[in-house]
């Protein structure tokens, strides 16, 4: 049977409760020789998904290979268990890469959530890989803006709690936000982020990936396993 296949959302909640209390979200010294980024791309309402993690040298930030994968979802696109979507086709291509990363960098959310449970944290808790996310758009959390210059960041709080940073990863643009999933602490996740940012607003590791993915949708490169 495929991962959440046939679970109520009541049932997510529950695995999202469970999955928190394995939740390890401490700052640590990391010995980081490759990150890798990951990223997954489906219309709102489609039950086809395309997935994609790209690994890189690191701090080089160059390619050593590639994972992709086509899936299926029958979970409902529902705020908030977006994991229950995405993290099936995830760990397809999870289990098909042959090189893991040192560090997982997720399009999504960490524990940034509401339930700390973003799709970031909650592949890390299900696979036990150091992860975080790096997300476009805020999901949940307050924080004020940072400076408008290259490097500046903020605090995201839910109440008296951090979750996060917004971080200004390109000059005058929308901050990215960054939290961690599983495996590292909120400084780790804003020091990496700093090494990975060049002339874009997306860090490398997700930018290529969406790049990967998007270029598999379109049908110009295939599925599986590839070495750079």
């Amino acid at each position: 049977m495929e991962l959440y296949e046939n679970i109520t959302v009541p049932e997510a909640t529950i695995i999202q409760k469970k999955l928190r209390t394995e939740l390890d979200v401490a700052d640590r010294s990391l010995n980081i020789e490759t990150i890798a980024g990951a990223d997954i791309s489906l219309n709102l309402y489609s039950t086809t998904i395309y997935a994609g993690i790209i690994v890189l040298s690191f701090p080089a930030l160059l390619p050593i290979a590639y994972s992709l994968v086509q899936a299926e979802t029958r979970f409902p696109y529902v705020p908030g268990y977006l994991a229950f979507r995405e993290v099936p086709a995830l760990v397809k291509v999870w289990e098909q890469l042959q090189i893991k990363p040192s560090v997982l960098v997720v399009d999504g959310h960490g524990i940034a959530h509401p339930r700390r449970m973003g799709i970031a944290a909650h592949f890390g808790t299900l696979t036990g890989q150091a992860s975080m996310g790096c997300a476009k758009n805020i999901l949940f959390g307050k924080y004020e803006a940072p400076a408008p210059e290259f490097g500046a960041y903020s605090a995201i709080y839910d109440k008296q709690e951090q979750i996060g940073f917004a971080f200004r990863s390109k000059a005058k643009t929308a901050p990215v936000y960054i939290s961690p999933g599983h495996g590292m602490g909120l400084q780790n996740s804003l020091d990496i982020i700093k090494q990975c940012t060049g002339k874009y607003r997306i860090p490398e590791p997700t930018r290529l990936a969406h790049e990967l993915v998007n270029k598999f949708r379109r049908g110009e490169i295939k599925k599986g396993y590839h070495v750079t």
